[in-house]
């Protein structure tokens, strides 16, 4: 007989569920609070410090390392991971600060390039040396050179399988 509310019961899970073992679900923890920390950390210096928030000091550095410090939207987003949206909001607060300017693709109207300012430039040149030392701090400084090249394989293999999905 079905619950007086009229919902459902959750099904059980199914035996073919690959539960994690106690190894497993401690990595994953430990993984999920680098994941929620990390970024935490990063974005309190960058506000203390800069007065940017992590994506800002992002979107100021994916811009710097282009030849002309341009990129359309679009891709910017892709990038950054953010929605254009969420990226359109963000240029839109940068320009009012100076940092960013944006204008019409000129090869393709219906696309919009974001600009890194000379003030753009400036502030994150001026932002750079705290930021790093809280990376280094933080992640570098804890691991020997063979550890971090496994941190790196590992972040690659772990992107790939994100990407694979072909999820955002």
């Amino acid at each position: 007989m079905p619950p007086a509310d009229g919902k459902q019961p959750p099904e059980a899970p199914s035996s073919a569920t690959r539960w994690l073992t106690p190894d497993e679900e401690a990595a994953w923890r430990a993984l999920g609070s680098v994941i929620v920390t990390l970024p935490w950390a990063l974005e309190c210096q960058l506000q203390r410090d800069a007065g940017l928030s992590f994506l800002e000091y992002y979107v100021l550095a994916r811009l710097s390392e282009e030849p002309d410090h341009t990129l359309r939207m679009s891709i910017l987003a892709e990038l950054t991971h953010a929605s254009l949206s969420r990226l359109s909001h963000l240029a839109k607060r940068l320009e009012g600060r100076g940092l960013v300017r944006r204008e019409p693709d000129p090869t393709d109207g219906r696309f919009t390039h974001a600009i890194l300012t000379e003030a753009g430039y400036a502030k994150l040149v001026a932002s750079a040396p705290a930021h790093v030392a809280t990376v280094r701090a933080l992640v570098m400084d804890a691991f020997s050179p063979d550890e971090l090249q496994q941190l790196h394989n590992v972040s690659r293999r772990l992107l790939s399988r994100i990407a694979a999905t072909g999820l955002p």
